[in-house]
């Protein structure tokens, strides 16, 4: 299934796959007529691919405790560092930074269950996700939400490659954790901002799933 998010890209991506396609068949012959159609299939299934939206199975643990974090995308985590949060926590903080790739599954989840207390959307640059300096320096939307525990605030981070983001949250709504809240599109990154009470289950080299891989629990 494709996901919503991903219609006005999806559509265009296929129509232009089916476009090459229709060139290779009836336009041009021989190597040109093979070349323009495998173009064309690999855009569609790209398309296809990228945009899907896999049905997602949230532990019953997270959703009977409210104190469990859980990863808000597919991907492999890249870093687990001390930082600053000044936006919304305003204090010092434990950053798990979780890169996608253009293959992995790019619609995002809410972490926790809570209260979105805060929301920014930021202009940036365009570091490749994995670099460090991409966490303040580009393209994001950053949510903060108040469980019942503590605060906490995610990212969505685009890449080199993703240059748009989608998030429908808005000050004031209730999340439910591993609800979908938007989607990065073309590679990029996603940061969960915890206290640093917080007891963290992951680290650095694991792959994770959105919705499903349990990264801690606020103490």
């Amino acid at each position: 299934m494709i996901t919503r998010y991903g219609y006005d890209n999806a559509f265009l991506m296929i129509g232009f796959g089916l476009i090459l396609i229709g060139l290779g068949i009836f336009l041009f012959k021989g190597f040109w007529s093979v070349l323009f159609s495998i173009l064309g299939g690999i855009t569609i299934l790209f398309t296809l691919w990228f945009f899907r939206d896999p049905s997602r199975t949230i532990p019953q643990k997270a959703l009977n405790d409210d104190t469990i974090i859980l990863a808000p995308a597919d991907g492999k985590i890249v870093q687990i560092i001390p930082v600053e949060e000044k936006d919304y926590l305003k204090s010092s903080a434990t950053q798990i930074s979780i890169f996608l790739s253009p293959l992995d599954v790019h619609v995002n989840r809410t972490p926790v269950t809570g209260i979105v207390e805060f929301y920014k959307y930021m202009p940036g640059d365009y570091l490749v996700a994995w670099h460090p300096k991409s966490s303040e320096l580009n393209e994001q939307s950053r949510i903060g939400v108040r469980t019942s525990k503590a605060k906490v605030l995610f990212k969505q981070i685009t890449g080199v490659l993703a240059r748009r983001i989608v998030c429908e949250v808005k000050e004031g709504d209730s999340l439910t954790i591993g609800e979908k809240i938007g989607m990065m599109k073309f590679g990029s990154r996603m940061d969960i901002i915890v206290p640093n009470s917080t007891m963290i289950n992951a680290k650095v080299g694991d792959r994770v799933v959105g919705g499903e891989t349990i990264l801690g629990q606020l103490q």
